[in-house]
C-alpha cells in the first residue's frame, strides 16, 4: 500500500496541490466554496455600485440563495452555476481593483463603475436563469 506524501512547496511558497489544475469535488465542502464565493461577488457588486453613485438594490431571496438553491437542484445546472460563479469572479476581481486604484488617485470611477455594474446584473441574471421554474423536481 502506498502512504500518501505530503504537499510540496514551489519557489512561492504554494502547495504543489494549490498550483496543480486538477479540481477534486468535494461534495458539500464544494457548495459551501460557491457560497463563500457568491457572497464576496454580492460584496463587491455593492462596493462598485457605490462608486458608481447608484443606490444599493435589495437583495431578493433568490439572490442571497443562490448557492443553496443550486446545490439542490445538482446536476448539470449546478456545474453550470459553479463555472458562472467563477468566471464573474474573474470579471469583478480585476474590476474592483481598477476602480479602487482609479479612486485612490482621486479621479471618478463613476463611469467604469457603471459599466462594471451593468456586466454584473447581467451576468448574474444569467446565472439566476439557472433556477428550475416550479414543479420541475430538483434532485436530491
Amino acid at each position: 500500500m502506498q502512504t500518501p506524501s505530503a504537499p510540496t512547496s514551489d519557489s512561492t511558497g504554494r502547495s504543489s496541490a494549490a498550483t496543480s489544475n486538477r479540481q477534486i469535488a468535494f461534495g458539500q465542502a464544494a457548495g459551501n466554496a460557491m457560497s463563500m464565493k457568491w457572497a464576496a461577488l454580492l460584496d463587491a457588486s455593492a462596493v462598485v455600485c457605490s462608486l458608481a453613485g447608484l443606490q444599493p438594490e435589495t437583495r431578493k431571496p433568490e439572490v442571497r440563495n443562490f448557492p443553496a438553491i443550486m446545490r439542490d437542484t445538482g446536476g448539470w445546472r449546478y456545474e453550470l452555476a459553479q463555472q458562472g460563479v467563477d468566471d464573474l469572479a474573474a470579471i469583478m476581481e480585476p474590476g474592483l481593483a481598477a476602480l479602487l486604484a482609479v479612486s485612490a488617485r482621486g479621479v471618478s470611477p463613476a463611469a467604469a463603475a457603471t459599466a462594471l455594474w451593468h456586466e454584473f446584473v447581467t451576468a448574474r441574471a444569467a446565472l439566476l436563469a439557472l433556477i428550475p421554474p416550479l414543479g420541475i423536481k430538483r434532485l436530491s
